[in-house]
């Protein structure tokens, strides 16, 4: 039971952060398509800023103090607010008549937790699958850089030199040559950087040095690579998530076209800059998979788009600053730290617990109203004790809870402060009722009961209903009966009370009963075209077809 609760905890903790980097990577898509007359430079940012959010997103969350929203969690709950059960006197109130018949059922929680295991060994494999990549990758680039030397022409180190110093770039940036005479000129590294040149560059004219190196050492300046590993890590975790793959495709594909715009921003022909790439890509192995966690100036798979933004005259071409890229980055984390506190519906679920009801001889009771409240989320849940007079209560958001036992010809149950956990049980004696005219018990002394409907009070009409499913414990028994209910609906149209009339009823339609009821919305019922409470009663009958 504590996998399948863990599990189901982390699969929610997934889902959730998918959701929220479904929000971030599509804010970043209608950014760069709102900057695509700007230069690729802005717009690698923009995809930069939606990278580095996601990647930071599973970090922050579980780190910085969680608050809920209010329209979220009154969209999400089940148990209407300030609900609590009470049983009314038979015979007062018209009656409202549900049919359940049967369905193909099961418990819904220990089915939820097989799944969830099943689903996170799913995400776990790609995830791992991904991780050697990246892992093999990296380390391909670690034993290349080793075998490589640096070059025996000391004009590579000395453009090196000039063009960081351009490049305002305060790191040591160390060129080294392969022995593949074929290999892609390639970059990698963040505190010590290097570029990998393969032996055929000793051939090379000065002016594809030129162009070639100074592609890369802009790579070096904004550390584009640390941003694309983000990007591999990113899809590494959410492998299962579309944007993620876009964006990291976006990312590679403008931080090409920033760099390029970099060069030709250095007074190269724009034209002579397009025919040394198209001889680098035909006369160059297609390093795409061999140098997948590096940046290859000329990938087949890039150049086209590339050759068509160089050679247009009208593109903007110009870098952003250093002010503008923290600014970015700053709006992105002030964006990304609310998100990432936000706990969705779905999240921060725990073993929930449970417990026994007995009376004062210590014999079951059966039947008897169970309610909790969050006052936190405004959330009231309730569940009804079984033939042997336990309960219980699963996958409940974290939080402290109120607890009520509500049973005819007993005194109400009243507990606080419980916090849920696998390990909560809950054992509760319930004592004879004293002597009270209030007819609703439940209720706190004195208070006047809701009105009856009759003739004299607007009817309450259904908004909503959820349709009560039978119980595949009751189904497999073929166990049939009519649960009836007394209800207390509120002035805004939400249960407020239910309880169990017919206690000798099957538990299990009782709960079922109860638990959808609680579920209902109604139109406000008018009195003087004031909305009050009103108390009525529905029955639901359990039939299994023949």
């Amino acid at each position: 039971m504590k996998l399948l609760i863990e599990s189901g905890s982390a699969l929610a903790f997934l889902m959730a952060c998918s959701a929220k980097v479904t929000g971030l990577l599509a804010v970043a898509w209608l950014l760069a398509m709102a900057l695509r007359h700007q230069s690729a430079a802005l717009r690698h940012r923009a995809w930069a800023a939606g990278i580095l959010s996601s990647v930071a997103l599973p970090l922050f969350a579980p780190l910085l103090p969680a608050w809920h929203s209010a329209a979220l969690a009154g969209a999400a709950v089940w148990g209407p607010a300030g609900l609590m059960a009470v049983q009314a006197r038979s015979g007062n109130f018209p009656a409202m008549v549900v049919n359940a018949m049967v369905v193909n059922a099961s418990a819904v929680s220990p089915l939820f937790g097989k799944l969830a295991v099943i689903l996170l060994l799913i995400w776990c494999l790609g995830f791992f699958v991904l991780a050697l990549k990246i892992a093999g990758g990296l380390a391909r680039l670690a034993r290349a850089s080793a075998q490589a030397k640096p070059p025996l022409q000391n004009d590579w180190q000395r453009l090196a030199a000039e063009f960081s110093q351009s490049l305002r770039i305060s790191r040591r940036v160390r060129v080294l040559q392969c022995d593949h005479p074929l290999a892609m000129p390639i970059t990698w590294g963040v505190f010590r950087p290097v570029v990998i040149v393969p032996a055929s560059a000793s051939d090379w004219p000065e002016s594809r040095r030129r162009m070639v190196l100074f592609h890369e050492l802009t790579h070096i300046a904004r550390y584009d690579w640390l941003l694309q590993i983000c990007a591999e890590l990113a899809r590494c975790f959410y492998w299962f998530h579309p944007l993620v793959w876009i964006a990291a495709a976006n990312l590679r594909q403008e931080s090409e076209r920033a760099c390029d715009d970099s060069v030709l921003n250095s007074g190269v022909e724009a034209s002579a800059y397009a025919t040394q790439l198209l001889e680098l890509a035909r006369t160059l192995e297609n390093s795409s998979r061999t140098w997948a966690t590096a940046l290859a100036i000329a990938r087949p798979s890039t150049l086209e788009r590339r050759f068509i933004a160089m050679l247009n005259p009208s593109i903007n071409r110009k870098q952003i600053s250093r002010g503008a890229g923290l600014f970015t980055m700053l709006a992105a984390l002030c964006f990304l730290l609310p998100l990432a506190a936000l706990r969705l519906p779905a999240q921060d679920r725990s073993g929930g617990f449970g417990g026994t009801v007995r009376d004062a001889n210590g014999s079951a009771a059966r039947n008897a109203t169970v309610i909790i409240t969050n006052r936190k989320l405004n959330t009231i849940i309730m569940t009804v004790s079984d033939a042997d007079g336990s309960f219980a209560f699963k996958s409940l958001p974290l939080g402290e809870y109120e607890m009520k036992v509500v049973k005819p010809g007993f005194a109400v149950y009243r507990a606080s402060g419980l916090e849920p956990s696998e390990e909560s049980s809950q054992n509760i004696t319930l004592q004879a009722a004293g002597e009270d005219g209030n007819a609703l018990p439940g209720l706190e002394p004195g208070v006047k009961p809701p009105l009856p409907l009759d003739g004299g009070v607007q009817s309450a009409k259904i908004i909503s209903k959820v349709t009560p499913v039978y119980p595949a414990a009751a189904k497999a028994a073929r166990v049939q009966g009519v649960v009836t209910l007394d209800a207390v609906i509120g002035v805004d149209g939400k249960p407020l009370a239910l309880g169990v009339r017919n206690a000798e009823v099957d538990p299990e339609l009782a709960r079922a009963a109860v638990e959808s009821v609680s579920q209902w919305r109604y139109r406000p019922t008018l009195l003087n075209n004031q909305p009050i409470e009103i108390a009525t009663t529905v029955v639901v009958n359990f039939t299994l077809m023949q």
